[in-house]
């Protein structure tokens, strides 16, 4: 595989969870129907955002339950990658204990769930503006996720505060991902100085391509999503970028550039881990 072209479902996202998942199920088929070979969905895209929807919305990831059997069903009958944003998974522990997490499931074509991406790193922000904390509800996630696409392709995937790290953008380079995906939903105070600033370091930093699919925005929500889903190639140009409302955005990711950029400006080649603490030689990359 040397191109791979992919969707961003921008959809808007409401109480009716029932109604989030005919809307993402509607536009994957849409996206399929234009060419798409890989689909993401926005973070938190069956619910509301926000901790006191959490609790409510919450779902185990396991046949039988709306949220999965809606979006396996949708990545088989369109024979699609999908990458489930992420909704609130419901987990019950050995002990009787219930957690939830922030959680994406990532689909085959074959509508087989292949991983489960728990967002690692839970949101917190203490400005005068927005005030929110994750931690609240939920529980952070404790590993990486790299999804293996084709021979010699696979992405790492993020949620959200995750781009902030990149620290676990640089473990994805050392496992050998081709481009990052991060469903996030990003607000008004912090995505217009942040969202394609970030995107933008992480696909330099690992020298790769980076997806973002944000919800579209709603000003009547208790939460308001700054929108702008977007991809960046490896040089850091943004090569797709969506607007605030609802819509699907496209774009064909030529895996050649991964290579040649890291040519052209060999940084991870000159990574000096003599200096500092890494376990692992990013010069093979």
């Amino acid at each position: 595989m040397s191109k791979l072209r992919i969707a961003l479902v921008q959809m808007l996202v409401g109480a009716n969870k029932a109604q989030n998942l005919s809307t993402a199920s509607n536009y994957i088929a849409k996206a399929k129907s234009q060419g798409a070979e890989l689909v993401v969905l926005p973070e938190c895209f069956n619910c509301p955002y926000g901790t006191s929807f959490f609790p409510e919305y919450a779902e185990p990831l396991k046949p039988g339950n709306a949220s999965f059997d809606c979006m396996a069903e949708a990545a088989r009958s369109n024979s699609v990658w999908l990458v489930a944003g992420s909704i609130p998974e419901e987990v019950i522990t050995p002990d009787s204990e219930k957690k939830l997490f922030n959680s994406s499931m990532i689909f085959s074509p074959l509508g087989e769930l292949v991983s489960v991406h728990r967002k690692i790193h839970l949101f917190r922000i203490n400005t005068e503006t927005v005030k929110f904390d994750e931690g609240e509800v939920l529980t952070g996630g404790d590993s990486p996720t790299v999804v293996p696409i084709s021979d010699g392709v696979s992405c790492g995937v993020g949620i959200c505060f995750d781009i902030r790290f990149p620290q676990l953008a640089l473990e994805y380079v050392r496992q050998g991902t081709s481009f990052l995906v991060y469903p996030g939903a990003f607000n008004v105070v912090t995505g217009p100085v942040h969202w394609e600033l970030l995107a933008k370091a992480r696909a330099v930093d690992s020298q790769q391509f980076v997806v973002l699919c944000s919800p579209a925005r709603d000003e009547s929500a208790s939460y308001v999503a700054w929108g702008h889903s977007m991809v960046v190639d490896p040089w850091g140009t943004a090569i797709a970028e969506a607007g605030v409302g609802e819509e699907v955005i496209f774009a064909t990711l030529d895996l050649s550039t991964i290579a040649s950029t890291r040519q052209k400006v060999p940084v991870l080649k000159g990574t000096r881990t003599d200096l500092y603490a890494m376990e692992w030689n990013l010069a093979r990359k």
